[in-house]
């Protein structure tokens, strides 16, 4: 490009020495714009190849950590080989695992409270029994029923729209293919 300036700008300064030039001024300053409108063109189309990659690959992402979480849940929950191969998983010699109770969750805690919501976290079980899920639950204080709160893959969980003014107490239970396990700690809250 800069060298077509360079020409274009020597062709005109200089008329006498070049009359006839194989590319007439008028076409080589047509071509000139031409590849400037291409060049634009092409870095817009650029720009939006990787813009448009970038969402491919974030939406990969999610769906690849959506897929694998739904397979380690189904690899603690299937009863045999052919029930995972029901879904199209599987591995030959592959024994399901999760075939003991899990202990109860550890450490339950309220790391951060706001106006209605509260986030929770707790560790795994200290026995080596594999967990599919975590059941959180929670009741009025003091002697309120159990409800189901969350179902998580995690080990941390975040309640929004509690209702307020009101004391509740949590807790966490593991679960895998065999049954659940005892609760662990319970934490109380006034949100």
């Amino acid at each position: 490009m800069a060298l077509g300036e360079r020409l274009l700008a020597g062709l005109e300064s200089d008329p006498a020495s070049y009359p006839r030039p194989p590319a007439p001024h008028a076409e080589l300053v047509r071509a000139m714009a031409c590849y400037v409108a291409a060049s634009k063109k092409a870095l817009k189309a650029q720009a939006a190849a990787v813009a448009a990659t970038a969402a491919k690959d974030d939406a990969f992402g999610v769906l690849k950590g959506h897929i694998k979480d739904d397979l380690r849940y189904a690899e603690y929950t299937a009863k045999d080989e052919a029930d995972l191969k029901k879904i199209g998983w599987g591995r030959p010699g592959h024994t399901p695992r999760g075939t003991a109770l899990p202990g109860p969750p550890r450490k339950l805690r309220a790391v951060r409270q706001g106006r209605d919501w509260i986030l929770l976290r707790w560790s795994r079980p200290d026995d080596s029994r594999p967990v599919a899920v975590y059941n959180l639950q929670r009741r009025l204080r003091p002697d309120g029923p159990w409800t189901p709160a969350e179902m998580t893959l995690n080990k941390e969980a975040m309640l929004s729209g509690q209702e307020r003014g009101k004391e509740w107490e949590y807790r966490v239970i593991a679960v895998n293919k065999t049954g659940e396990s005892p609760p662990s700690n319970t934490v109380m809250a006034v949100l």
